[in-house]
């Protein structure tokens, strides 16, 4: 009878633990609910630039487009933080192929911030259009963004990424006809799980102060010491104190004698 007492009794703290439990698994769900409102705000770019320095600012999970001319070099960026693999697709529709002369090779590059190119883990980064085709579609995946990363290293950093768009390969003829180009970023949030320790100072986001605020993501840049890691080790903490309460009760109650 006692010992049903005392289970009972440590039902209260053992609840008051799982509420905890559960209200810091649940931490990052109101949080996420709000991000992409303010990118729906931001209008995506209808024109590319043609260098670095003039590359057409876009959000994740915008479509930007711009009309260019066969041979031109296109550039947009767009911010990527630590925690994510961006994926970036683009897609070319080509000339009326009664007034082209042969197939055209086209290609995707992916520049972090310091213009590194980072190579693509997945996606058909160059892709060749025989001369009938209609259109060309490119995907590259790039590796997921590091919160820092040693001065040697060529590992992805939080910051401002670059797209270049070009024909690698085409009939002299074909140079300068008309093309529609669209190009777009998503990324997967790898959690914890690609967290590392340390943290930039700052985003790798070239120009001054009022360009480097427009090329933050529309939810600003991530704090780069949370990581679902900690949600995680407080639920493990948490998970800790339980099997610590139920031991102490399961001991205490069957330790004494019957009758006492």
């Amino acid at each position: 009878m006692r010992f049903a007492t005392q289970l009972t009794r440590t039902r209260r703290p053992v609840a008051g633990v799982l509420g905890a439990a559960v209200a810091v698994l649940t931490l990052a769900g109101p949080v996420a609910a709000d991000e992409g409102d303010d990118t729906a705000a931001r209008k995506a770019p209808t024109e590319a630039g043609t260098s670095f320095r003039a590359a057409a600012r876009m959000q994740q999970d915008q479509k930007a487009t711009a009309s260019a001319s066969t041979g031109d070099y296109l550039y947009w960026s767009f911010p990527a933080d630590a925690g994510q693999r961006p994926t970036v697709k683009a897609t070319v529709e080509l000339p009326d192929p009664q007034a082209r002369h042969g197939a055209q090779t086209w290609r995707i590059d992916v520049y972090d911030g310091l213009r590194r190119r980072q190579p693509c883990q997945y996606g058909m980064q160059e892709r060749a259009a025989e001369a009938g085709a209609k259109r060309v579609e490119l995907a590259c995946t790039v590796r997921t963004v590091h919160a820092s990363a040693d001065a040697w290293s060529n590992d992805p950093l939080p910051g401002t990424y670059y797209v270049r768009l070009t024909a690698t390969s085409l009939a002299d003829a074909d140079l300068g006809q008309p093309v529609t180009a669209s190009v777009e970023a998503h990324s997967k949030d790898m959690g914890g799980a690609a967290a590392v320790d340390g943290s930039l100072s700052t985003p790798l986001v070239p120009g001054t102060t009022a360009s480097a605020e427009q090329s933050a993501p529309a939810d600003g840049w991530a704090s780069a010491w949370w990581t679902n890691r900690w949600l995680w080790t407080a639920a493990g903490a948490v998970l800790a104190a339980l099997a610590g309460i139920g031991g102490y009760a399961l001991t205490r109650g069957g330790g004494r004698p019957a009758g006492a």
